[in-house]
Parts: C-alpha cells; sequence; structure tokens
C-alpha cells in the first residue's frame, strides 16, 4: 500500500466484543483503521453514516437482523463496501446477504492474517466468498438469469418475458400479490396482469393450477 493514501476506513457491527476486538486487532496497523463499532442492527446505518465508512463488516447474527442492517448501510453510504461475518457456511444466509447487496461472506474462524487481503480483494472489485459456497452462488446467479423454471417452462413450450419470469418466481416462493409489488418494486395491479398472463400462457385456471403444472413438468 502506498503510504502516503488515506487508511482504509472499516465500520465493524459485530455483537461480540472479543470478535470485534480480534478483527480490529487483524486489521490495524495494515493501512486499515477502524472507525465504528456497533452490536445492534439499529444503530448501524447511523454508525455508517456519521463515519463513513469504506468498508463495513456485518455479523450475520446480528442483534435486529444482519440483513436488515445490509440493506440499510447500503440506503444510507451506498459506496460503502458491505462484507458479512458468519459463524457458519450457511447458503442461505450467503445467498441473501448477496441478493441485499453485500460483496462478500466471510467465515469468522478464516485466518486472521487473510482477513486485509480478502478486504483489499474486495474494494479492489473481487468477491469474497468461501470456496465451499461458490458453487451456489453460481447456481443462483444462473437462475436469476434464465429463471428457476426455465427447463420446465422449456419442455411445455413456453415463452415468458423476463419480468413474468420474474413474478413466476416470486409465486413460487408463496409471496402474495402485494409482497411481490413490493419485491418487484411494481404496483398490485401490474403483478396481477402478469400472473394472469402467466397462467394463460401455461394454459392453466389459476396461479396455484400454474405452478403445480411446472413442479410436476419438473418431477418428470
Amino acid at each position: 500500500m502506498d503510504p502516503l493514501s488515506e487508511p482504509v476506513r472499516v465500520l465493524i457491527a459485530d455483537h461480540d466484543g472479543p470478535g470485534r476486538a480480534g478483527v480490529r486487532l487483524s486489521l490495524e496497523g495494515h493501512g486499515f483503521v477502524v472507525c465504528g463499532e456497533v452490536d445492534r442492527a439499529a444503530d448501524v446505518a447511523a454508525a455508517a453514516g456519521r463515519e463513513r465508512p469504506d468498508v463495513c463488516l456485518i455479523e450475520a447474527d446480528l442483534p435486529g437482523g444482519g440483513i436488515a442492517a445490509v440493506e440499510h448501510v447500503l440506503a444510507s453510504t451506498p459506496y460503502a463496501a458491505v462484507i458479512m461475518l458468519s459463524a457458519t457456511a450457511d447458503d442461505d444466509k450467503l445467498l441473501a446477504a448477496v441478493r441485499a447487496g453485500a460483496r462478500g461472506y466471510l467465515l469468522k474462524d478464516m485466518d486472521p492474517d487473510r482477513l486485509p487481503n480478502a478486504l483489499r480483494g474486495v474494494l479492489d472489485g473481487e468477491a469474497a466468498l468461501p470456496r465451499a459456497l461458490m458453487g451456489r452462488v453460481l447456481d443462483e446467479l444462473r437462475a436469476m438469469e434464465h429463471g428457476r423454471h426455465a427447463g420446465e417452462l422449456a419442455r411445455l413450450g413456453v415463452e415468458l418475458t423476463r419480468r413474468e419470469r420474474e413474478v413466476l418466481e416470486q409465486l413460487d416462493r408463496g409471496l402474495s400479490t402485494a409482497e411481490i409489488g413490493r419485491a418487484l418494486s411494481i404496483s398490485a395491479v401490474t403483478v396481477r396482469r402478469h400472473v394472469s398472463e402467466i397462467v394463460k400462457k401455461l394454459s392453466a385456471s389459476d396461479r396455484e393450477a400454474a405452478l403445480r403444472l411446472l413442479r410436476d413438468s419438473g418431477a418428470g
């Protein structure tokens, strides 16, 4: 690192005091400075807005919700690189963090000497992810691009628009019309129109029948 450059500012959000101390010890003296520490999700966004960190390390199980903290930080401090810290290699937490905008997911038991390089990699545009979870991330990215039911739709000879595929994904997760609208930032009327078109293209009687048709096709 250029000795004349400013140190990288890091905000740590972790309920475990000794854990925060360990992270601070790993970073300070390596071109990083810990500019703030909080122990609950409710305080993360305010601390980020006050301290203007370059990197936010947020615990997955932070009291009040680690994922919510990621979203709040990025809403108020969008330039910050957010990285989630977790005690376990949990697929669902990783994917939720990535969807919320996190650029990394690091395990708390990683070699502390690797932490500075991992953060520098993220700041240089790399993703910091455990190798054991990379396959799941790639699967999720493919599903996001082509739709989780791409194979079933192809077998049925049905072609949906990009937005219809997005609505179908949310239907498959069990979301209501209002919830889908909020997730995709569209009105309930627009959601119902897309659902109607999906049902029509699948020659189904309603949304439940459409989902059953897709699931039966996938099982076959």
